[in-house]
Order: C-alpha cells, then structure tokens, then sequence
C-alpha cells in the first residue's frame, strides 16, 4: 500500500468519526452519515481525495461481507416461519414495484430495455440496514409493524441473489433480455442445489476440524478464506463476488459454528461496508443535483410514491391492519444498499451509462435521507393504533435464556430447562462438546463467549437470563464484567468454586451465584443425615440454615475453600 492510499483511508476514517456521531446525534442513523462523510471529503465536496475508483474497488469487500452476513442469516428455519409473508407480500411487492418501475423508464425516460430491467428491480428494494437500524432504535423489532418490514425486506435480500446473476448475463450482447432474465433464474437454482451439496460434505467437517485445532487466530482466517475464496470462485465463472459470498453464508447458515464465524467476520464487516457507503457518497455528483434539483427531488418523491401506492394495498390484502401497514410503507419507502451495489456493479458491466448511473445515484441516497422523516412517522402511525395484530405473523422468538458453556454443568442445566419447556440457546468452545450435543437435540453453537460479537449473534441483546458454567475462574469473571456493561438489565446466574469467588463475581454484577463446592457438601451431607435417622423437615432446615449462612458471609470473606 503506498503512502497516499494510506493517507486517504486516513482522511476517510477522520470523516466517518467526526459525521458518522453527527449524523447519528440527528437522529438520520449511520449509513447516511457515512455517506455524508464520503461526500464531504470527495471529488464534489472538500475535494481532499481524488482515488475515488481505487477506493471503491477496496471497499467492495464490504459489500461482499455484508451478503456473507446476510445469507448466514436467511436460515431455511427463518424463512419458513414466516414464509406467508416473506413469499407472498415480499415476492409481490418486488415483482409488481420492479416491473412498473421498470415500464415507466423505459416508455417515459427511454431507457435501454437491458437497463430498465435492471433498474425497476433494484430500486423496488429497500434498505435492509438502515431499515433494522430504524427499527432497533424504536424498539419495534419485534411488534407488529416491525416484524412485518422484516418479513418483506428478508424477501427482498432474496431477490438480490438472481439481479447479481443478471447483471452479467445483460452485459453479454448474444442473447435476448427474456433469455437472460431465465437463464439468471436458472442458474441462481442450479448454484443454490451445488451450494448444499458442497456445504454437507466439505465445508462443515472442514470447520469442525479447524476449530478442534482451539487456534482462534486459524478460525479467524479460516472465516475469511469461506467468504473471499468463495466469491473469487464465483466471479471467475461470470457471476459477482457479493452472490458468491451470499452462497457462502447460505453454507453455513445452518451450521454450530455460524455464530462464531459470523463474529469474526462483523468487524471486517463494519469498517468496509462503511468505506464502500463513504465511495458511494465520494461518488455523488453534487453538480448533478446543484444544476437540476427540481428533477432530482421529483425523482425521489416519484420512487417514494409509487413503493407507497404498491405496498400499501398489497399489506392490507395480506390482512395487515391499516395503520400497521401505513407504518411498513412508510418505513420501506427509499431505496437501499443493495440497489447502489447492483447499480455499481451494472455501471462498471457497461449496463448503465455514467449519466444514468449517477442520476440513479443521487435518487436512492437523497430517498435515503429523508428515510428517518418517513420512519418517524411510520413510528407515530403505529402508536396510535390501539390493538396490533398482523395477519398470523410468527418469527423465531429470541431466546429468553443463554447458557454460556455447556460442559457437564451447563448441560444439566439445558436439560432441566429442556423438561421445563423453557427455549435457550448454548455456547461452548469445545468442537466435540458442540457436536456430541448437538447430535442429541441440543440448540449448542460452537463459539468463545468472551466475545461480545459472538454473544450479540445468539441474541445475548434481548436475552432475559445468561447462565455461566464455565469452569475457568479468570474466564467467568470477565464476562459476568463484560456482560453487565453491554446487558445491565440481563439476569446473570456463575456458577463459582468457593465462597470467595461466589462473592467476587457478586460485586462483579451477577445477579445470582452458586458454589459448587457447597452444593456437592450439602448433598453429601443431606444423604449423611437421613442415614442417622434425621427427619425430613429437621433435615431440610439444617440445610437450608447453613446454605444462608454460607452465602450471607459474601462480601467480608477473605478465603474459603
């Protein structure tokens, strides 16, 4: 890397941390302070970098990261849990919002045909991250409205999958548009069917290996040897590295070690995906919207219009109530990441001329914009209805317990709650812990839960109650700490060797604490006791004394074994 690409990516992270707060403190969210950041330092705006292209080429590693993501979370479970709407009002939407954007291009802006196929669909899509960005501000994940806009916009990363294997088919002048448009579908199934088969018998015996090593800095690499090598493949045979990246995620989706290489990927993830929303505003003609700003505002107000007059009827056929479905209009109203990307990748193929790319450009970021105006709206219009039902939504609930470890402890434990009928999910660090547990029915993914990544992956975030088994005492005691910065209002119960952690881990934050020294003592003691002859009731108040005695002297202890 030579000094000024380095001075630039420099320039580039100095703009994102000054912008990225501001735009965020006003409420517009992260992926429009990005690309106000790129603006600023862009050709149009300060004009402090000038490598546009070279920078655009590095960050498309991002947007190949972002679909790796994406496809490991598009489990085949997900999906059919909430297939009515993510088949039927997302498939709609697409179809009906692409193909009469796609008319109205080319009958009233005389766009090529090739182009205009193009162009309807993507911008039918909506902005996956900034949408749930959004959505987890309002705390309206999981609400009516919410869940609702997720169902469409998981159809909606779907479609991404065939418009990636289109872009190159339109680039070719031997075949019709028809043609290709069939030939894309065609082969988006045949790699899909070579993505399960590959994904069975090599992918995951390779992980699983890879991760008995007990090498994090292997896994790490390994990780990012899937994503790239994967979407290297998938680019020499005429397809784009962001849908080979998708396959691979869709390989791992339903594998014990997706959360664990989900977190070594999220890092990567963040910062490039941020460098490519920076190119994408360094890329942004402002003259274009200085010299026709009329044009470009109608623009935008026509995309917006005609996403609201589409999806509105259609969520109201689907027996979304009316201020619910105005909610999901409004929120799904702009256009989103994917189309940028399916437009660069269209521009660079020789689809879209540099003109029309930029027109096209400038329309989705200023839809964009104006998004949290729309959102805050939708947000109000839900609020005001007094009873929220949609239709027979279901999605995967988010697990109300963690069990972090799931040794011989935190497998008793899962167990038990298991008898219970109470839903949890475990991680463990041991591949052959994973795999014997989960050839049993256990919901155990492999993972070092030290890694707050790892933990936001299983749904740590909107967990009620972490269990911590771990056996290590340096190891528990940093993550009942780091658990109770990121989650101060989770229950956590650790699992402690003597009184003297049990009180350390206490002061440490966890709600409740065990010794397991006493509680092996007090059942050996119990069995003790009724051999003497003692009482059921006399026995059991013995017990119960000395265990709140025991645990009362917390605090003041210096050392007990």
């Amino acid at each position: 890397m030579n000094s000024y690409m380095l001075i630039d990516l420099i320039l580039l992270l100095v703009a994102a941390v000054v912008v990225v707060p501001l735009s965020q403190s006003m409420r517009l969210g992260a992926v429009p302070g990005f690309l106000l950041a790129g603006v600023v330092v862009g050709p149009y705006g300060l004009g402090l970098i000038g490598n546009v292209t070279g920078i655009s080429h590095f960050s498309e590693i991002g947007v190949v990261l972002l679909l790796f993501v994406i496809g490991i979370e598009l489990k085949p479970s997900v999906l059919w849990s909430i297939k009515r709407l993510v088949f039927g009002l997302g498939l709609l939407q697409v179809i009906l919002t692409g193909s009469l954007i796609s008319c109205g291009v080319y009958f009233l802006f005389d766009l090529p045909l090739k182009a205009a196929v193009l162009v309807g669909p993507a911008l039918a899509l909506s902005s996956t991250a900034f949408v749930l960005q959004l959505l987890r501000e309002q705390n309206s994940l999981k609400n009516s409205y919410g869940r609702t806009s997720i169902a469409v916009l998981l159809f909606q990363d779907l479609a991404v999958v065939p418009l990636l294997a289109l872009i190159p088919l339109l680039a070719s002048t031997e075949d019709g548009v028809g043609q290709n448009v069939g030939l894309a579908l065609l082969e988006s199934l045949f790699i899909l069917s070579l993505v399960i088969v590959v994904g069975r018998y090599f992918l995951h015996p390779l992980l699983h290996r890879i991760a008995r090593s007990g090498n994090p800095e292997v896994f790490t690499a390994s990780a990012l040897l899937i994503v790239l090598g994967t979407a290297t493949i998938t680019e020499h045979i005429g397809l784009s590295m962001a849908m080979g990246a998708f396959l691979a995620g869709l390989l791992i989706s339903d594998s014990s070690y997706r959360h664990q290489v989900t977190a070594e990927i999220q890092p990567f993830r963040g910062l490039l995906l941020g460098l490519f929303f920076m190119s994408m505003g360094m890329s942004l003609n402002l003259n274009l919207f200085i010299a026709h700003p009329v044009r470009a505002v109608f623009l935008v107000v026509l995309l917006v219009v005609i996403k609201i007059i589409v999806l509105y009827p259609l969520a109201r056929f689907f027996g979304v109530q009316k201020r619910n479905g105005l909610a999901v209009t409004l929120i799904l109203a702009q256009g989103g990441e994917f189309a940028l990307v399916l437009f660069a990748l269209a521009f660079q193929s020789g689809i879209l001329a540099e003109a029309l790319f930029q027109q096209l450009l400038l329309v989705v970021l200023l839809s964009m914009l104006v998004t949290p105006i729309l959102a805050e709206v939708a947000y109000r219009v839900f609020k005001r209805q007094d009873k929220a039902a949609v239709g027979d939504i279901q999605v995967v609930p988010d697990s109300p317990i963690v069990i972090a470890g799931f040794g011989r402890v935190g497998r008793r434990i899962g167990q038990v709650l298991q008898q219970a009928g109470r839903p949890y999910v475990a991680l463990d660090s041991d591949a052959l812990v994973v795999e014997r547990d989960r050839s049993a029915g256990h919901p155990v993914f492999y993972g070092d839960v030290r890694q707050p990544e790892l933990l936001r992956a299983v749904g740590a975030a909107t967990a009620k109650m972490i269990i911590i088994t771990l056996n290590d005492v340096s190891a528990t005691e940093e993550l009942v700490r780091t658990l109770r910065v990121l989650y101060p209002d989770a229950q956590l119960y650790a699992r402690g060797h003597n009184l003297q952690q049990c009180s350390e881990l206490q002061q440490l934050g966890a709600f409740g604490v065990v010794s397991e020294n006493l509680e092996a003592s007090l059942e050996l003691a119990r069995m003790v006791l009724e051999n003497c002859g003692e009482d059921a009731e006399s026995r059991e108040k013995i017990l119960r004394d000395f265990r709140l005695a025991y645990y009362g002297n917390m605090g003041g202890v210096e050392s007990v074994s």
